[in-house]
């Protein structure tokens, strides 16, 4: 690999460490096709800050690739995402299937990442539509996960992020960050892909989710998940209480 304190992700999915160990904590995921910046190093570990949200945390090295600063800056603004849920992939090391929010030069045929040639296998399903609680229902009963940004593991800031990614909007990592965007509603005023916030009992925001029609909410907690959302927060039905209490609501989008 060549020198330098740039890389690209090149494993499906990578965990991000809170330290420099396997056993630490899981902050993050870096997908496929992800960019970041290395900042320091401790044996087999990089410390890296993500291009997309400017999250850090440590990664493996023998889950990425590293590039030029050309190729970063290319890459990182000529891109395209995957929508399918998943999909396979011929690598150098053998057949690896990615998940939904990958990033691409292209979606058909071969690419490369610098010296690595890649190859899809069939051609990709057409997605026929761009509405944002159609898109976020695509991750209906992905299961729970801190650090988790995928549909096989995914957290409730994670979620979100994913899906207003693809409406070219990259929202920070954490709620706690999310919450400073956007505009300030009240509840009544609030529309399909707004952005609800909840709070602790110490009034900081740890949850958040997207709301849809019939003013319900789809949110990861404990698989994600379609919930009632009232002016209190979130009524789960199956429980028969509010599991969250509403702080606040945000548009994001225009």
């Amino acid at each position: 690999m060549m020198d330098s304190s740039y890389i690209i992700a090149i494993d499906s999915i990578i965990p991000m460490r809170k330290e420099p160990s396997d056993a630490s904590e899981m902050v993050s995921q870096l997908l496929f096709g992800e960019l970041a910046i290395v900042t320091d190093t401790d044996k087999q570990w990089l410390n890296i800050t993500c291009q997309h949200d400017n999250y850090s945390g440590w990664i493996d090295n023998k889950m990425v690739y590293k590039i030029s600063a050309s190729f970063y800056t290319h890459f990182s603004e000529n891109f395209l995402l995957q929508m399918e849920p998943v999909r396979q992939l011929k690598t150098p090391w053998g057949p690896m299937f990615t998940v939904m929010n990958s990033r691409f030069p292209s979606l058909e045929g071969a690419f490369e990442f610098e010296k690595i040639n890649f190859q899809w296998t069939g051609t990709p399903l057409p997605f026929q539509s761009k509405e944002i609680s159609e898109i976020a229902r695509m991750y209906l009963n992905a299961p729970y996960l801190w650090g988790g940004r995928s549909l096989f593991g995914i957290d409730c800031s994670g979620f979100t992020q994913l899906i207003y990614h693809f409406k070219n909007i990259l929202l920070p990592r954490d709620a706690s960050l999310q919450v400073n965007i956007g505009k300030n509603l009240n509840f009544n005023n609030s529309t399909v892909g707004d952005l609800a916030f909840f709070h602790n009992s110490s009034g900081k925001v740890t949850h958040v989710g997207i709301i849809i029609e019939d003013k319900k909410i789809i949110h990861a907690s404990g698989r994600v998940r379609i919930d009632f959302l009232t002016e209190e927060g979130i009524f789960n039905r199956e429980k028969n209480k509010l599991t969250h209490e509403l702080h606040s609501i945000k548009r994001i989008l225009d």
